[in-house]
């Protein structure tokens, strides 16, 4: 086992994926199980709404490790490009976290829209519409709530939504900006109600606080026009018809956004010229992801990996990036993920370089002090210095942690 993640690690920053490393902290015998689909019944929607959570690769109930969360609204449809992205960047893009998809399969456009509308584009709306605020009042009071409770979050949130979930995502924002740090609004239908929730933007982003906030925007340019392949991204704007009102609204509002927010939101849009409205969901939500998480983005792999870095230097890389990590999550957060730390351990025994083994070995106990892979990762430091009475020590520790065969077995030979 750790000889594979040995070399993983060595190629880490070209596949920029950490997804294979193997987690022993569990016990055997209580399977943890990281995918949960649930329900609650809510008092402010008068019904039950179903709900799924995926819980990360390193998650125990033992330990006290708490994570950030991702909200997904259309979450059973949208799971899959959720799960696609976050299994791809966690570790070096982003970080662990804990994902949660909201069903809006039933009352969609009641839920999602932001006001009462009863013709759109021409025909008669069929459904109920307008009641943003209530599903916001769910989002808040019993949904967040409940997983708060029942999962280890903490408040830095992210809310994702496509079209008509896109335009709720905006109108949180707008209105109410407490709930989440960052706001993923994916094709979202701004022409609604005569662009009424853009009209109100021009006067709420005036005097409206968004410091600490983040806002990525997509807009799929495939179809700009509805009847018209003669408009394009250049000539949109120039357009006046209602087939174009959808793509326009996007584009206003982005440019109202960077000329009213200046430096103060961390905002982003991004033109999708090759995708259509029901395939942008998956690029976008990549494109976002990543790029409000840039901040999050590990740091100098070059200095790591190279032998000449002194443990000094290593050690002020290490308290920079924590730094940044904690005035952006505005909580404390170790300057490294525990595989990438127990990841440079192993690398830098492989070059022997045991002074920088120990520096990550014994890192990663300090910030994951209730991890069996960090003790059991310092016992293969000492069993490299011929120090058996130190690894047992260690791997008794780990023991303890994990109750796994694992280190059982290892106990067993090295007392041998």
């Amino acid at each position: 086992m750790k000889r594979t993640f040995q070399h993983i690690i060595l190629v880490l920053f070209i596949v920029s994926s950490l997804s294979l490393f193997a987690q022993t902290n569990q016990n055997e015998s209580q399977p943890i199980d990281r995918e949960i689909t649930d329900s609650i019944y809510s008092e402010t929607l008068g019904a039950y709404r179903h709900f799924w959570v995926k819980l990360p690769d390193n998650y125990n109930p033992k330990n006290k490790m708490t994570y950030p969360v991702i909200y997904l609204l259309d979450g059973f449809s949208l799971k899959s490009n959720l799960e696609v992205v976050y299994d791809n960047y966690w570790g070096h893009y982003m970080p662990h976290m804990i994902l949660v998809g909201i069903s809006n399969r039933s009352n969609r456009t009641r839920d999602l829209t932001t006001s009462k509308v009863e013709m759109r584009r021409g025909s008669a709306m069929h459904s109920e519409t307008g009641d943003a605020e209530m599903f916001t009042s769910f989002l808040e009071n019993e949904l967040i709530t409940h997983i708060d409770k029942n999962y280890p979050t903490t408040t830095y949130r992210t809310l994702i939504g496509h079209s008509y979930a896109g335009l709720f995502t905006i109108n949180v924002l707008l209105n109410h900006s407490h709930l989440f740090t960052n706001y993923i609004a994916i094709d979202p239908s701004l022409d609604w109600d005569n662009q009424k929730l853009l009209k109100e933007a021009k006067e709420t982003l005036k005097t409206k606080n968004l410091e600490g906030k983040g806002l990525f925007v997509a807009l799929a340019a495939e179809q700009l026009h509805m009847q018209d392949a003669s408009v394009t991204i250049e000539n949109l704007m120039e357009d006046t018809s209602e087939f174009s009102l959808f793509s326009r609204s996007i584009i206003e509002f982005s440019q109202l956004v960077t000329s009213e927010t200046q430096n103060e939101l961390n905002f982003h849009w991004k033109v999708y010229p090759e995708d259509l409205h029901g395939t942008i969901p998956l690029p976008a939500m990549r494109d976002g992801l990543v790029t409000l998480f840039k901040w999050y983005q590990f740091k100098s792999p070059q200095t790591y990996n190279n032998p000449k870095t002194t443990i000094s230097e290593l050690k002020a890389l290490l308290h920079k990036q924590e730094i940044v990590y904690n005035q952006n999550f505005r909580y404390k957060v170790p300057p490294m993920i525990e595989e990438l730390f127990n990841g440079y351990g192993y690398m830098n025994l492989q070059m022997g370089q045991p002074e920088k083994a120990f520096l990550f070995f014994s890192m990663a106990i300090k910030y994951y002090p209730e991890s069996a892979n960090a003790y059991d990762a310092m016992a293969d430091y000492y069993i490299s210095k011929s120090d058996t009475v130190s690894a047992i020590d260690y791997l008794e520790k780990a023991y303890m942690i994990s109750g796994n065969s694992y280190h059982k077995d290892r106990l067993d030979d090295l007392k041998k």
